[in-house]
């Protein structure tokens, strides 16, 4: 306060005035303080780095590796930045197998400026390798043996190739043991799996030793082995039944072989260090010698029991390929990361799922496909291109240790969990996540949705809400805050004291009274809700205690309907509105009404594809196909029965002809409903719904979805449209005498003329309609 009082001019006035000028002058002058920018500390900019490594794919891999190998470089001298990235590179390469050939690109690229980086890694490999031989850490050895693969024209001498004899001599000293030993495979997969690392990098230098490895392990690899039998997926082969199991050793070491006589391709081994400052195996960059490796002998066998391991494959067979076939060295590579990375990863399944999804960053470029590529669009991929779906392949991998004999490492609600995270957080517009509430809606119906929510792994247990195991949905107007909650309770009264006409008009009356008053454009819509919800909840025990209802409540159903089309669609909404949570009993209620004639078809058609379509979501949902195609059946049924009745042999032609007038006019109908259906799914197939128009958002993934969503839809329902017609078509072909020859001849399905008829018409005729229109 005495601050305050001092200030020049003495006065609150001239304080004021000083402000204004001094607000006048910042219009001029921008004097506010500008906030500190906050920069990371080094260490931890380049460990997040190094986390992150090869994650993006909107990120050049070799310029990543380049920006990063750069700060360290200028860094070198600080020795906090150099134990960093010393220690969390050797620990990446045993936890993230996935990203070890991008690391060991970070290592050569630092060798060509800073050699002793480069040469305190590899100390420190050999280092971990060896004790990890030395614990029995099989799954250690082999990814660390893998990092120092893809760093191998770091090297001097013969390098690798040395650890291989020393490995090669051990599982042969085992397998002359004993012929059940399974341990020297494990040796002999470990050679097998890492030589194709090492022949990525340089071909030409390493072609005499990496044939001599092969022509080695070949007897051990290609040698049945007598505990086969015992993990074979494909029991019931000795009686001509199942498929033959691959030996996956065996396979690797013919994949290995094939790439041998191709001069070693290894289309999808990444190579991000080759582009790099013009590095190539032959350069001038520093060579180093890799410290002394020793395979202990005995062998130590390490904390799981093995036995021999055989290729299996869910996708295998397919049409299209849509998984590396056995044939290929990818299937080997590709599969052996992916599950190492399930099994080392198991403390965490949301990090092991985001792996599984970014799966196409990890691996060459036009190894797959673009994600999320719908399987009929593969036929549509250019010859010679990649045709495997990233997806399928991780299902492919996951189910390969579901399905693992004579069991899985982890227990099997962790697989099934993994899959969980990689598709059940997908948008409710995904087909697969689609197709999984579609089951389980299914499966509720047959039992109760306590009962299937209690089978679910933990992640999916929030696709079946709380609401679905209540017995009886509420009736919504029990709440006073329900607009006509009053009057709507009364006539649920009523209904269930079976009060006479008069009551139950004077209390709808009110209803549409008050609607009126509301200014409700159609007062008979809340009216028609209150009352078919009531019809609803008394019913809701059981489908026939709604049947029941509905059949007493009939006359009244069938005048409501009758004074509009808007009010017939209020009952469909209604209805579905109450089975909310259970949309299967929604759909065989509709069902009935329209048996009732209560609803027409078209009123459900505009329901769904109408007053609900919007930008097309309504498409993802199974039970609205399902009361669609129910529909089509219906009015086809109708038309199916009145052929078979117009084409009987008994008919005069007065009556044949009263029959076609109803065909005619029933054919008009079919004509009508399938036109306001390919009017409603053209839009959403082609973007050009209004809804989609007016968005924004228009061009984003979802609506992209959406509209693969119409074009599914279109595409059956115009297929459904063209049977129809050529059945119709073909049914009403044969002429009278035709019919009457037909049917005179019994039961032998032949014609007067001998040849065979289908459907009442000859087969193998010139004018088949049916080939006009399909």
């Amino acid at each position: 306060m005495t601050d305050y009082e001092r200030r020049p001019g003495g006065s609150r006035g001239g304080y004021h005035n000083n402000r204004k000028r001094r607000f006048r002058e910042d219009d001029d002058y921008d004097r506010r303080q500008q906030r500190r920018r906050y920069e990371e500390p080094l260490p931890v900019r380049i460990r997040k780095q190094l986390l992150a490594i090869a994650e993006s794919p909107l990120k050049s891999k070799d310029e990543e590796i380049t920006l990063i190998s750069q700060t360290i470089v200028e860094n070198c001298e600080d020795e906090q930045i150099r134990a960093l990235h010393l220690d969390l590179t050797i620990q990446l390469v045993t936890e993230q197998p996935l990203k070890i050939p991008f690391l060991a690109g970070l290592v050569l690229a630092l060798n060509q400026h800073k050699a002793e980086i480069a040469q305190d890694v590899l100390r420190r490999a050999a280092s971990e390798l060896q004790k990890h031989l030395g614990a029995g850490a099989w799954r250690e050895v082999k990814l660390m043996l893998r990092f120092v693969a893809c760093m191998h024209p770091l090297l001097e001498g013969d390098g690798i190739f040395l650890i291989f004899e020393e490995l090669f001599a051990r599982a042969v000293d085992l397998q002359t043991a004993s012929s059940e030993d399974s341990l020297g495979l494990e040796l002999v997969k470990i050679i097998l799996l890492t030589l194709p690392y090492v022949m990525a990098m340089n071909p030409e230098a390493s072609k005499e030793q990496a044939s001599a490895i092969l022509d080695k392990t070949d007897i051990i690899a290609l040698t049945p082995h007598p505990l086969y039998a015992l993990v074979d997926p494909y029991p019931g082969k000795t009686n001509g039944e199942g498929k033959e199991a691959q030996s996956y050793i065996g396979l690797l070491q013919r994949q290995l072989q094939s790439e041998a006589e191709q001069g070693w391709p290894l289309t999808c081994v990444p190579r991000p260090w080759n582009p790099m400052d013009g590095f190539n195996a032959a350069d001038s960059s520093p060579r180093h010698v890799l410290a002394s490796i020793v395979v202990p002998s005995p062998v130590p066998t390490g904390s799981r029991p093995r036995l021999p391991e055989v290729y299996f494959s869910v996708y295998a067979d397919q049409e299209m390929e849509t998984v590396p076939p056995p044939t290929s060295i990818a299937s080997s590579l590709v599969r052996d990361s992916l599950i190492d990375t399930i099994n080392l990863i198991d403390y965490n399944r949301n990090a092991t799922a985001k792996f599984l999804i970014d799966l196409d960053c990890y691996f060459a470029e036009d190894t797959f496909v673009k994600r999320a590529t719908q399987f009929d669009k593969l036929r549509n991929v250019e010859e010679g291109k990649s045709t495997w779906k990233p997806e399928d392949v991780i299902v492919d991998a996951v189910f390969s240790q579901l399905l693992q004999l004579p069991a899985p490492e982890h227990k099997l609600v962790y697989y099934h969990a993994v899959l969980t995270e990689a598709y059940a957080g997908l948008s409710a517009s995904h087909p697969r996540k689609a197709f999984i509430i579609g089951a389980l809606e299914k499966e509720i119906r047959l039992s109760f949705a306590a009962r299937i929510r209690g089978t679910l792994p933990e992640p999916y247990r929030p696709l079946i809400s709380e609401a679905k195991e209540d017995d009886t949905p509420p009736f919504k107007y029990s709440s006073d805050q329900t607009p006509y909650a009053e009057p709507a309770r009364q006539l649920l009264q009523l209904l269930k004291t079976k009060a006479s006409d008069e009551q139950l008009q004077s209390c709808l009356d009110s209803i549409h009274d008050t609607a009126s008053s509301l200014g409700v454009v159609d007062p008979l819509v809340p009216v028609t809700d209150a009352y078919v919800t009531a019809i609803c909840y008394l019913g809701s025990k059981s489908l026939s205690h709604v049947l029941s209802q509905i059949e007493r409540c009939r006359e009244r159903l069938l005048r409501i309907g009758s004074q509009s089309e808007v009010s017939r669609r209020q009952i469909i909404s209604s209805v579905m509105e109450y089975w909310n949570e259970k949309p299967g009993v929604g759909v065989n209620v509709v069902d009935k009404l329209l048996n009732y004639t209560i609803l027409t078809p078209a009123s459900v058609i505009q329901w769904a594809l109408g007053d609900h379509l919007g930008k097309g979501q309504i498409l993802t949902q199974a039970h609205v196909y399902e009361v669609i195609a129910s529909t089509i059946t219906k009015v086809t049924g109708r038309i199916h029965q009145i052929v078979v009745a117009r084409n009987s042999p008994k008919l005069s032609a007065d009556e044949r002809a009263v029959f076609d007038i109803t065909l005619n006019g029933e054919r008009e109908n079919l004509e009508k409903l399938f036109n306001l259906i390919e009017d409603a799914l053209v839009g959403i197939a082609e973007g050009s719904n209004d809804v989609m128009a007016e968005g924004a958002d228009q061009d984003t993934e979802e609506e992209a979805r959406l509209r693969e969503w119409g074009q599914r839809w279109l595409r059956v329902i115009r297929r459904k449209r063209g049977v129809e017609e050529a059945w119709i078509m073909e049914m009403l072909q044969p002429t009278e005498n035709m019919m009457e020859d037909v049917i005179g001849d019994g039961a032998n399905g032949s014609a007067s003329d001998g040849s065979f008829v289908r459907n009442g018409a000859p087969l193998g005729a010139d004018n088949d309609p049916a080939d006009e229109i399909l």
